[in-house]
């Protein structure tokens, strides 16, 4: 599977394939039809303006709520997201008016090891396994941008 899913995202991009892919399962989170971690974010395009719609995976830990780009810096929904000042919108049966604040380095290990946990799909793009010791997750941290999500935002 880490093969097929690294083709997809060559250069840390989405292929045709893994577009449609995605769109699909942006409309089957945003539904609720996937497990209750999985959910769709929207967020205003940089350039375009348009809501961009993305399926990702939402990390609990502590009683705090966590998104993860597993693609790294470079995935566009982080730039859309930084230059939105963290204000999106997550769908699952419903919408949530959030902003996401983008986590400290020294805090994300724990928070990418229990988003691996949740997350099959990023498996293949984050170079450490699940199970390693969190010295492994603070090796790789620092390209891996993560973001806690803020209620009550309005």
């Amino acid at each position: 599977m880490g093969g097929v899913m690294t083709w997809m995202y060559r250069g840390g991009r989405p292929n045709r394939l893994a577009r449609m892919m995605n769109a699909l399962s942006a409309w089957q989170y945003g539904a609720g039809l996937a497990p209750r971690h999985w959910v769709t974010m929207e967020v205003p395009g940089r350039r375009t303006g348009r809501t961009v719609s993305v399926p990702i995976v939402v990390a609990d830990l502590d009683g705090e709520r966590y998104v993860v780009s597993m693609l790294g810096t470079g995935a566009n929904w982080v730039a859309n997201v930084r230059a939105a000042d963290g204000r999106v919108v997550l769908r699952r049966r419903g919408r949530e008016r959030v902003r996401l604040v983008e986590v400290p380095v020294a805090q994300r290990p724990v928070i990418l090891r229990r988003h691996l946990a949740l997350a099959p799909g990023a498996r293949a793009h984050v170079p450490v396994d699940r199970h390693a010791p969190i010295a492994e997750f603070a090796r790789v941290a620092a390209g891996i941008p993560v973001f806690r999500v803020v209620t009550g935002t309005g």
